[in-house]
């Protein structure tokens, strides 16, 4: 499989930091892509640490935006985790709430719902994280966008991320705790089912959502 990246930017215009009146570029990124976690973690799960970096907020930025300046923050988080051994980082927003990890949308699974932060919590709307929000709803579950705190990484029962490179990938450690019973749940499975039977054009229903090349 691969990546496609595109990447849209201002060139060719004078120096400074008014873009006004300068040539909007678009390029297209393509390489070879395995898992972004590696394959051992969408298996069985990584381990995070939640940051001590908090997410860029509403105030500084648009974190909805896919906009590679903001990026910054999440190198410094994700820098952060693997300097202390683990595999990704939770970033909080200014309010102390759960946002996101450094490059990918969090889900907790607490009993019989599924809980994801809203938009409102600073994170980016990722296309990954609405496919598996419908996958899931139209699938039976309850998945409510709701503001989680760092205690509510503690006690749920699943965790997971989501994103284009992250896909679904389970999380079995929060700050050395293990999630639940320590390993990929049911919710997490069936996601990660729902999910790759999708992207490998294996579920008809959802056919427009892919396009060939």
């Amino acid at each position: 499989s691969c990546y496609l990246r595109p990447l849209v930017f201002y060139g060719t215009g004078s120096m400074g930091l008014n873009p006004a009146g300068a040539t909007c570029h678009t390029i297209m990124a393509t390489w070879e892509w395995g898992a972004y976690l590696g394959e051992e973690g969408v298996a069985n799960g990584i381990r995070v640490a939640v940051s001590s970096w908090r997410r860029i907020s509403h105030d500084s930025f648009i974190p909805a935006a896919k906009g590679t300046g903001q990026y910054l923050n999440s190198v410094m988080a994700k820098q952060e985790a693997l300097r202390n051994g683990y595999d990704e980082a939770v970033l909080l927003n200014a309010e102390g709430q759960v946002s996101e990890g450094s490059g990918e949308n969090l889900f907790a699974v607490q009993g019989d719902r599924v809980l994801t932060p809203p938009l409102s919590a600073g994170i980016l709307d990722g296309i990954t994280r609405n496919s598996v929000i419908e996958l899931l709803s139209d699938d039976g579950y309850t998945v409510v966008e709701k503001d989680l705190l760092r205690s509510d990484l503690y006690i749920s029962d699943e965790l997971f991320f989501t994103g284009t490179a992250a896909e679904v990938t389970p999380i079995r450690e929060v700050d050395d705790r293990p999630v639940g019973v320590g390993k990929p749940g049911p919710v997490t499975k069936r996601a990660q089912e729902l999910f790759m039977g999708v992207v490998r054009g294996e579920n008809e229903r959802y056919s427009d959502w892919l396009e060939s090349v």
